[in-house]
């Protein structure tokens, strides 16, 4: 395999990684108010793939920290105190979280273009 197919199959990697991140992120933003909800995070892992290193997305691992009691007597939820478990969803870490993976994903997105470019530009020379 050459650089420029190990570059582009690093991006692409990179790329699935991201959007997973992305999606799980965007999963506990539009759950931040269902009570009892805990938070997804997605770790990446390094594995090896056809004699290379690359990135992917591991399993989802719920945050084992507990969501905050909220006091609503009248909530279906609520205990003998009029108390319910919220989600464990902080969206300031939630949006922090998003703009990261979302300029990884634009950062491997150039990477794989310029790969994709300079492969285009080495069979030009080629031809000639």
């Amino acid at each position: 395999m050459s650089d420029f197919s190990h570059s582009l199959a690093a991006s692409t990697n990179a790329l699935r990684a991201q959007s997973a991140r992305l999606r799980h992120v965007s999963e506990n933003i539009s759950n931040a108010d269902t009570p009892g909800y805990r938070r997804k995070s997605v770790p990446f892992e390094t594995v090896q793939k056809n004699g290379q290193e690359v990135v992917q997305a591991g399993r989802v691992k719920l945050d084992r920290r507990d969501g905050s009691r909220i006091y609503d007597p009248g909530h279906p939820m609520a205990d003998d105190t009029g108390h319910y478990r919220g989600s464990n969803v902080d969206l300031m870490i939630e949006i922090a979280d998003a703009r990261e993976a979302q300029r990884s994903y634009e950062a491997n997105l150039k990477m794989f273009d310029q790969s994709r470019q300079m492969s285009s530009s080495l069979m030009e020379l080629l031809r000639k």
